[in-house]
């Protein structure tokens, strides 16, 4: 399964009901002819919905379907997602896409509006190494922060429009910043670009697609060369571009990949900022719990003295395996950026934040909750690392 609850509180509606009469019959189709029906039935019922702003009776179905039917509550959250970043018309594909970016720094990570030369440049990018040959690409002009994303499907089905009508007319969406809420301060996070990829139906979206093409291929590629752009839109960071795709199996990907980048760039701050190297920095993970286990924290102090001064979370998706799989995991990769003490509570942690400021407390060697706090004469660096 791909994705958590939303967890609405609203009375199911008739919409709600139909939705998911129709996730479950495509579940249990017995042809393609009969998928066809199906899908086309959902597909009609989902665009009215996303265009009427009516996103309660989708997040009533999905919730309804994960507690009953998982594979229904799949087939619908695919076709919910595929009419958010699909559109096709006029004898063409369009596809929203996103181009996530992994980057920490000790400074902040830009957000920003983005010059037109700078969006040819990545279009070249996309086209060289990315993009199937007959493929044409309209950007949205801004470096999004995830608190700056779309929020919801509504949000999201909203943006894709833009973008679609954007790619139709030839040109790059212009974002208007001003309207776009504040991003948190992070030492380690992810940038979003977004654009919309137009094809003649039928043909290839993607040079994976292609008999000659790979994705590998296509991910080393733009790692290199795509990276190497990106670095100049983010001063002061290291960043690790991630291979752009559909918008939420690149969202996704981010969500994963982000969880190990943030425990390694938590080792590289703070050899960075303590000037100590990654042997005398010590971290403490634990699993943390509501009612059922949420997500793992982990806590970073340096050298002799107790205090945690950084702290990294872990959230759980769907597709993780066991509680010990996931502290081996932690584990591995603390200890592949130099990190020799690591330490694993088995102690069932109480998700708990600071009364005032909100933020997570992580844990200690002791099995505390401990609110991160730095020397004096760092307080004005990012409070936690992700």
């Amino acid at each position: 399964m791909k994705r958590r609850p939303l967890h609405t509180r609203h009375r199911p509606s008739r919409d709600s009901d139909r939705l998911i009469w129709l996730a479950q019959g495509l579940t249990d189709s017995g042809s393609r002819l009969e998928d066809a029906w199906w899908e086309g039935e959902l597909s009609a019922l989902i665009e009215k919905l996303l265009r009427g702003g009516d996103e309660d009776a989708l997040n009533q179905a999905l919730d309804r379907l994960h507690e009953t039917n998982p594979r229904a509550y799949d087939e619908l959250a695919d076709m919910i997602e595929a009419g958010c970043e699909i559109n096709r018309g006029d004898g063409v594909g369009r596809l929203v896409i996103a181009l996530p970016v992994l980057a920490w720094s000790r400074y902040s990570i830009a957000t920003r509006s983005l010059p037109a030369a700078t969006l040819d440049a990545l279009r070249a990018q996309l086209h060289g190494h990315v993009l199937a040959a007959g493929a044409k690409v309209a950007f949205a002009d801004y470096l999004f922060s995830p608190d700056q994303m779309p929020q919801g499907y509504g949000d999201t089905h909203a943006l894709a429009e833009d973008l679609w009508q954007a790619a139709a007319a030839g040109k790059d969406l212009k974002v208007d910043a001003r309207h776009l809420p504040e991003s948190q301060s992070f030492v380690s996070d992810v940038r979003y670009l977004l654009a919309c990829v137009e094809v003649p139906a039928g043909q290839p979206v993607f040079r994976w697609n292609e008999p000659d093409g790979s994705r590998e291929a296509a991910e080393l590629a733009w790692t290199n060369q795509g990276g190497a752009l990106l670095q100049g839109l983010l001063t002061g960071c290291t960043l690790q571009a991630l291979l752009p795709d559909a918008y939420f199996a690149a969202w996704r990907k981010a969500d994963r990949e982000t969880r190990g980048f943030a425990l390694k760039s938590a080792a590289a701050y703070l050899q960075t900022l303590f000037s100590i190297p990654a042997s005398h920095i010590h971290a403490v993970a634990a699993p943390y719990f509501d009612r059922f286990l949420e997500e793992w924290r982990v806590g970073f102090s340096v050298g002799d003295d107790p205090q945690v001064v950084h702290g990294v979370t872990w959230p759980l998706m769907e597709q993780d395996e066991e509680q010990a799989d996931i502290a081996a995991q932690i584990e591995a990769l603390l200890k592949e950026a130099g990190v020799i003490d690591v330490r694993i509570l088995d102690t069932r942690m109480p998700l708990e934040y600071c009364d005032d400021c909100g933020a997570p407390l992580f844990p200690n060697a002791d099995g505390e909750n401990i609110h991160t706090e730095l020397p004096e004469d760092m307080q004005d660096t990012p409070a936690h690392l992700h």
